[in-house]
């Protein structure tokens, strides 16, 4: 089976090897990006669980802050960076009864959108192949259809050693872009749950946070140290 699909392959025409050329490099760059995707959410995930149980442990503000500050690297520092600045600014007009909720609110939203944005980055690039290798597959099997006519016109004959080479780029062509675009759909499908599941999580922590600065608020009138999560 093995040799026959090799000698398909050979005796394919130029434009079908080209359509087979362009299916392949969609495939090897779409697992390429999976695996490395994969890698990057399971590790988001996994981040914002550990914040989340250790803010949640922290006894006061200052030490869930520490506890954030101590940990890995993960989104719900963006988010709490965000809330933070917002509250500095809110404390420094004195006005923080008045401001805090609703302004830190749209902090934490906005720093929500920014980390959903930055984790969710060129997933497109899945849909795009997931999208459009069906078509290419489709082109290279319309391709080896025309090839079989020309043949047939050419040898005066229907005979099916004069209509298989055609044929069976035509059907290894769809095989492949099949092949390519399964995947990325699966993948594309699987990493938009588990960006979900972030997202859900980053949503959570906002309203503990929101909820330790409307409890603590008093305790920090002149604002909150942000050293050591980005902030200045």
């Amino acid at each position: 089976m093995t040799a026959q699909l090799w000698n398909a392959l050979a005796q394919a025409t130029p434009v079908a090897k080209a359509v087979l050329g362009i299916l392949l490099f969609m495939s090897l760059a779409s697992w390429a990006y999976m695996c490395g995707k994969w890698l990057c959410l399971r590790a988001a995930h996994a981040r914002n669980k550990q914040g989340i149980d250790r803010f949640d442990a922290a006894p006061d503000l200052a030490g869930a802050l520490d506890s954030l500050r101590a940990g890995s690297c993960s989104p719900l520092q963006s988010v709490a960076l965000r809330g933070l600045r917002e509250f500095n600014r809110i404390a420094r007009t004195g006005d923080v009864d008045r401001l805090l909720n609703n302004n830190v609110r749209r902090a934490l939203r906005q720093g929500i959108a920014e980390e959903m944005a930055r984790l969710s980055s060129s997933l497109s690039l899945l849909a795009s192949v997931a999208n459009t290798a069906p078509f290419i597959g489709l082109f290279g099997t319309v391709w080896g259809i025309m090839h079989s006519f020309h043949n047939i016109g050419t040898e005066k004959s229907a005979a099916l050693a004069t209509v298989a080479p055609g044929i069976s780029e035509a059907l290894i062509a769809t095989a492949v872009g099949l092949f390519v675009a399964i995947p990325a759909t699966l993948g594309y499908n699987t990493f938009l749950s588990r960006l979900g599941n972030i997202e859900a999580q980053c949503i959570n922590f906002a309203g503990m946070f929101l909820n330790r600065v409307e409890h603590e608020a008093e305790r920090h009138p002149q604002g909150l140290d942000t050293a050591g999560m980005g902030g200045q």
